[in-house]
Parts: structure tokens; C-alpha cells; sequence
């Protein structure tokens, strides 16, 4: 998938170039290893809301330094199903999203998109598995679909393993409209 960290340049692994994610590019602030890892857990386990100001500053800055790359015209997070929303009481992708838009100066519409139905969580699938697992997962709320359409979407992330998510909101997106998706993640894991 097409990744750049803050310090290296935009790279597309072989994967991508044989079959290219619905998502135009991913910016990412850190690996997801220690002791950011521990980090990213509390935030979204532990709810320590606190954390997400800090994580917005990271990813803010890992975009910044991406002089070349267009900024997003609209942010949104990637939408929790309502049991998982329910169950933690935050989500933890809007938490970060919202210090971000402030400190971009970049609009969020919180609701651009919305989960159909509940999946398993990824992170307990194998790779393989987590395609079938978030496909048709996600839709647009008729109120949002004039916002998006046109726009350089930027889609706010913790976490970002396979992309298989972030690829399926982003190919949403584009159906209804949106012209570009940039993926902003605070942390990768080393699997792609």
C-alpha cells in the first residue's frame, strides 16, 4: 500500500502495483512498536483520552513534512459500529481526529460515513480473512454525500495493519463520490 512515515519518501510495495487500494496515498506518524504501542492500547482500551492530543501533534507534524503532498480538503475518522461505540464510549480515531482538524485548520465531518453492521474485530482475523470480514461494512449518510463529493478525504486512523479497512472505507468514499482519500494513521504495524 502507499506509505510514507514522516521522514521517508511515498513508497508502493509490489502488492499495490498489481492491485492498487482504493485509497490514493497513507501517512503515517510512527511504527506501531514499543513503547508507542503501549501508548496506542491505553488510548483505545484504557481510555485515556489525553493521549489523542499528542497523537493528533505526531501525525500533524509526519503530514507537514510531506511538503509535496496535497493536503486533505475535509477530515473523518473511521466510524465504529454502534455496539463497539457503545461498549467503549469514545472513538478513539474521532478523539484523534478532532486536535487534528483544529490544528490543520481542516473541516471534520465526523459522520461522512457510517458502519452498516458490526464485524468482527480485525485484529483477531488472519489477513486473509479480514477482506471478507469488512466488505459492504460501511455507507454514507444521505446528509454527508454533498460534502464528500469532490473532495481530498482525509480518513483518521489509530492503528493501520493490513489497510484492508481503510481501503474499504475508501473505496465507499470514492462510490459516492469523494475525488481523493489520504489515509492519516498514527501508527503502523509491520505487517502490509
Amino acid at each position: 500500500m502507499p506509505l510514507a512515515s514522516g521522514e521517508a519518501a511515498s513508497t508502493v510495495c509490489g502488492a499495490c502495483l498489481k492491485n492498487p487500494p482504493a485509497f490514493d496515498a497513507t501517512v503515517v506518524a510512527v511504527d506501531y512498536a514499543a513503547p508507542l504501542d503501549q501508548l496506542v492500547l491505553a488510548l483505545k482500551f484504557g481510555s485515556r483520552l489525553a493521549l489523542a492530543p499528542l497523537f493528533s501533534e505526531m501525525l500533524r507534524d509526519a503530514l507537514l513534512q510531506q511538503r509535496n503532498r496535497a493536503l486533505p480538503t475535509l477530515l473523518t475518522a473511521v466510524p465504529l459500529s454502534g455496539q463497539r461505540l457503545a461498549e467503549r464510549g469514545f472513538n478513539q480515531a474521532l478523539e484523534i481526529a478532532k486536535p487534528l482538524s483544529r490544528a490543520l485548520g481542516i473541516a471534520l465531518l465526523p459522520a461522512a460515513a457510517c458502519r452498516l453492521r458490526d464485524t468482527q474485530a480485525q485484529a483477531m482475523l488472519r489477513p486473509q480473512e479480514r477482506r471478507k470480514n469488512i466488505r459492504h461494512a460501511f455507507g454514507i449518510p444521505a446528509q454527508a454525500i454533498d460534502r464528500i463529493r469532490g473532495q481530498h478525504i482525509g480518513i483518521v486512523d489509530d492503528v493501520i495493519t493490513t489497510g484492508e479497512t481503510l481501503n474499504e472505507l475508501a473505496a465507499t468514499l470514492k462510490r459516492f463520490g469523494a475525488a481523493r482519500v489520504t489515509n492519516l494513521v498514527f501508527a503502523r504495524t509491520g505487517v502490509h
